[in-house]
């Protein structure tokens, strides 16, 4: 038996005893996984952060050296870095001072206006127990009184008092993971040409050429499909808030930001997002009134249509080059298998083995 041969009977054994030995320790190796992605999450989230903000970045970095002489070239990079973070620090500092203000006063007279059509409900839902020949339930009790309430919530403190350490600890631990993310999104963000040339050369000096250039043509096209997506869903997402916070004032429809926010968010998730916002908001609005919510379905509808085929093809430019049928199967899957994050983040995740099968069902078809 020559070497060679020795050399890859012996990776396909050692293969197969790890594959073994990972189906019968299956539970220490989904641990072990949770403890290394635990403790890797601010290495995570400052790449997350870092990645979103590397197209504004490079923005304003070729800006900066179009605007300085060649001998400040490289402090282009550290005035991009910088701007890119003040402009994340003014998007912050706008939704706390102008958003969640309006936002909380709209929640609050949801809250008041449930509370006033308790007894309404009540005497209606008698009604339709009287027609239909049952007994009804005395539902005056929905309203409780202000003692009850002050009672629930001193029982509530006293029997979570115990816990307050552990989530001040908790909160610690979250501020000290947030932090350590911002820094270290700082140093991807600045030093993100050197990370890519580094690992371009670990490439070079380990693998062969030709896996060396598949590597890095994967890499871009995951690279360029995520960035499209996210900036695409990002700026999808506050021009169709806008948009329905202003047509809403102008229709004189109510909660007007409470509903432009979650027709905002839910723009994030693909395909099912617009359902989602539509039915939120249309169950806040039927409270009021049922033709007020009738009418801004309506008003959605065509908002949504004005925005998907006019203004998004043209700020965002087109789709990812994922047919319909598999950002459906991508948004299923992804949601059903990884929550929110899944449904966000599946459709750019698809759309990229969508590209790469194409690619090479296309090359081997032409061989």
């Amino acid at each position: 038996m020559d070497r060679k041969t020795f050399h890859n009977l012996m990776v396909l054994i050692s293969y197969a005893a790890l594959l073994v030995l990972i189906v019968l320790r299956l539970n220490w190796v989904v641990i072990l996984i949770h403890q290394i992605l635990s403790a890797l999450k601010p290495v995570l989230l400052g790449f997350a952060i870092a990645f979103v903000l590397s197209r504004p970045c490079a923005f304003f970095e070729r800006s900066f050296s179009r605007l300085l002489p060649e001998k400040r070239s490289k402090a282009s990079v550290g005035l991009s870095v910088l701007t890119s973070y003040l402009c994340l620090m003014l998007v912050v500092a706008l939704i706390f001072t102008f958003i969640l203000p309006q936002l909380y006063d709209s929640i609050v007279t949801l809250i008041d206006r449930i509370y006033a059509n308790l007894p309404a409900m009540q005497e209606a839902l008698n009604e339709v127990l009287r027609r239909l020949s049952l007994t009804g339930s005395d539902l005056s009790g929905m309203l409780p009184s202000l003692n009850d309430v002050v009672n629930g919530v001193v029982n509530t403190l006293t029997s979570t008092l115990p816990h307050l350490l552990s989530f001040t600890g908790n909160v610690v631990s979250k501020s000290v993971t947030l932090i350590t993310a911002l820094v270290l999104s700082v140093y991807m963000l600045a030093g993100r040409k050197r990370f890519s040339a580094q690992c371009g050369r670990l490439l070079q000096a380990y693998a062969s050429p030709a896996v060396a250039r598949t590597a890095t043509q994967v890499a871009a096209l995951t690279a360029d499909t995520f960035t499209r997506f996210i900036s695409g869903q990002l700026i999808e997402a506050c021009i169709l808030g806008s948009l329905c916070f202003i047509g809403m004032n102008l229709l004189g429809f109510q909660y007007a930001p409470l509903i432009s926010v979650i027709i905002g968010i839910s723009a994030l998730i693909p395909v099912a997002g617009a359902y989602i916002g539509a039915i939120l908001s249309a169950l806040l609005l039927v409270m009021i009134s049922p033709l007020q919510a009738l009418g801004f379905l309506v008003f959605l509808v065509i908002l949504q249509q004005l925005e998907g085929n006019l203004i998004y093809p043209r700020v965002v430019g087109n789709s990812i080059g994922l047919p319909g049928l598999w950002v459906l199967t991508a948004v299923t899957v992804g949601g059903g298998l990884f929550g929110l994050w899944g449904m966000l983040l599946s459709v750019p995740a698809a759309s990229v083995c969508y590209t790469l099968l194409r690619q090479d069902v296309n090359a081997r078809i032409r061989q």
